[in-house]
Parts: C-alpha cells; sequence; structure tokens
C-alpha cells in the first residue's frame, strides 16, 4: 500500500438517476467543457483529501460511527447549471434543493474527519457533471435546466471512496459502503 491516499465520502447514485442526468448534458456540449465519466458521478458529502494509509482503518471506523447516527433521506434535484458561481463558472452541476439531513450529514462527517475544529459548514448538495477545461476560453452563455419530472436521489447508504489522480480524469473506487439507519 502507498504512503497516502486521497479519500472522500459521498454517496453512489443509482443507475437510473445516472442515466437521466446525463441525458440531460448535451446542452452543455462544448469544446471547452469536460464531461465527468459516468462511473465518476456521486454526490460528495464531505472531501478528506491525502492522509496517510496508516489511518485508513480509523476513517473507516469514524464514517461507519457517523452512518449509524444519521438517518436516510432524498433529495430533489433543483437544476443543471453552471457553477458554483454564476458569473464565473468552472463546472457543470446538477443542484439539489438543500435538505436538513444532507446538511447534518456532511457536518457530522466534517466534525468527525476534519484535523480542524469544525462548528458549521455551508455544504450544497450537488453532483459534479462537467469541468471547463483550464487551457481553453470558457463557453459563454450555457443554459440554466430544470427537470421536466421530479429527479429524486434517494440516500440510503454513503461509502468511503479513493481517487487517484489521473489525466484526463482522475479514477475513483469505492472502499467501504455504510448503510444509513
Amino acid at each position: 500500500m502507498k504512503d497516502s491516499i486521497r479519500l472522500f465520502v459521498a454517496a453512489a447514485l443509482p443507475p437510473l438517476l445516472l442515466g437521466k442526468l446525463q441525458e440531460q448534458t448535451h446542452p452543455y456540449a462544448h469544446p471547452a467543457v469536460r464531461m465527468m465519466p459516468a462511473q465518476n458521478l456521486h454526490l460528495t458529502l464531505y472531501f478528506i483529501g491525502n492522509v496517510a494509509a496508516r489511518e485508513l482503518e480509523s476513517i473507516k471506523s469514524r464514517v461507519a460511527q457517523v452512518a449509524g447516527r444519521q438517518q436516510r433521506f432524498t433529495l430533489l434535484l433543483s437544476s443543471i447549471e453552471p457553477g458554483p458561481k454564476p458569473r464565473h463558472p468552472r463546472l457543470v452541476w446538477a443542484r439539489f434543493a438543500p435538505h436538513p439531513a444532507f446538511e447534518a450529514l456532511s457536518l457530522d462527517l466534517a466534525q468527525a474527519l476534519s484535523p480542524q475544529p469544525v462548528t458549521k459548514l455551508k455544504a450544497i448538495p450537488h453532483i459534479t457533471l462537467a469541468r471547463f477545461r483550464k487551457d481553453a476560453p470558457p463557453p459563454l452563455h450555457l443554459p440554466t435546466l430544470t427537470s421536466q419530472e421530479p429527479l429524486k436521489l434517494p440516500v440510503h447508504e454513503i461509502a468511503l471512496w479513493q481517487s487517484v489522480l489521473g489525466s484526463p480524469h482522475p479514477t475513483y473506487s469505492i472502499l467501504h459502503r455504510y448503510p444509513l439507519r
């Protein structure tokens, strides 16, 4: 095992939602927009970053504790749009309506996993669908899309993911899954 690993906690997407989100990205086809591979799409709950490989078991244990005390919930898609700053976007994301259970879960994970004390967190439920290339001028006038049908993301479990940086995209893999109560 390497000396360090790059980790994050996220919820995997159900195949039906994954397909519906991918169908809606066609208006963003542009040379400066790099679509994320389907296997990389996820709902980020907390980005841990690079940690010593010897910390993996402790991190797994802390994520399991958080999952055991947090409840299942369902998010409702608000829109697909450039973001996070509308005037200076760097990506295209599927934004979900705020949900208190998402906020509680993200904060609990941050408090359990952050090396610094965390008392509040501004977590926006979203899925990054595409990123803007840094070597090309950003596209102008990209649309904000709302779904004709309500798209829901049930979050019944979370997972500890590993990220291996690479080109043109990192490779993500799930190390362990944890059911929510």
